[in-house]
């Protein structure tokens, strides 16, 4: 068991890492996340084979999408956070994929979007696919990790509900027809404070106004519940919708 003055050690070093991309090495035996029933990259790869034309939106530094390949001739992927950007860039180039940091303006410009954890802008989606192209998307819900915010005494992630029902109603009322929806909570469980700071400097949107400093007090106490039990686990939402452009 670890002692109390490990503490300023770990969040030390999680302050210092510098993060670039959503690449979440870093944790890697130090938090452990159970992945939703369904596997994302296994669903979006046989959409991608008879494709000529791919949109991903807010690729991050495009790990997942280099993952997904072989890829369509025309892969655009769009990065709107500006450190992010080169880093797309550097990684998709070897792949001739084409990283923006604006919606493309055209109309029916691509058979698939994806979208995982990032945007649903359904207007802009439907007026760029293709009649007959799909879009699939995993989205983080409104009530991710909301039990970690209270814990800290931070307000809620959002200010407004983000389920799957929100999902469908405005994919549906931009004119696409949904084909496949399903919504979990599955557990995160950190197995070290440091490991839990890193995720808040990560996901900044989660805590608007962390930093170890604001939430010591906080963070010793959940410290202290890890050194305890071995772990602190958390709740995670993730739903994932699929549709169509009739």
């Amino acid at each position: 068991m670890r002692s109390a003055a490990e503490y300023d050690h770990l969040v030390g070093e999680a302050a210092g890492v510098p993060i670039t991309g959503w690449e979440f090495a870093w944790l890697d035996g130090r938090a452990v996340g159970s992945d939703p029933s369904w596997s994302y990259p296994d669903l979006a790869r046989p959409l991608l084979r008879p494709a000529d034309s791919l949109l991903d939106l807010d690729t991050g530094g495009g790990e997942l999408l280099v993952e997904l390949a072989p890829l369509p001739a025309h892969t655009v992927a769009v990065e709107g956070w500006a450190p992010n950007v080169p880093v797309a860039r550097d990684r998709l180039a070897p792949f001739g994929v084409s990283v923006v940091t604006e919606l493309p303006g055209g109309e029916d410009e691509f058979d698939v979007v994806l979208s995982r954890h990032g945007r649903l802008p359904t207007e802009d989606i439907a007026r760029l696919l293709r009649p007959g192209g799909t879009l699939l998307s995993q989205q983080v819900g409104s009530d991710d990790l909301r039990d970690l915010n209270a814990e800290l005494g931070a307000p809620p992630p959002y200010a407004t509900s983000w389920t799957a029902t929100e999902a469908v109603a405005a994919l549906e009322a931009a004119g696409l027809v949904v084909t496949d929806v399903r919504e979990e909570r599955p557990p995160l469980t950190f197995h070290d404070i440091g490991a839990l700071v890193y995720q808040l400097r990560a996901v900044p949107w989660q805590i608007r106004d962390f930093t170890p400093q604001r939430y010591e007090r906080a963070l010793r106490r959940i410290d202290a519940l890890i050194r305890t039990h071995g772990h602190y686990t958390a709740t995670a939402h993730r739903f994932l919708v699929q549709a169509t452009r009739p």
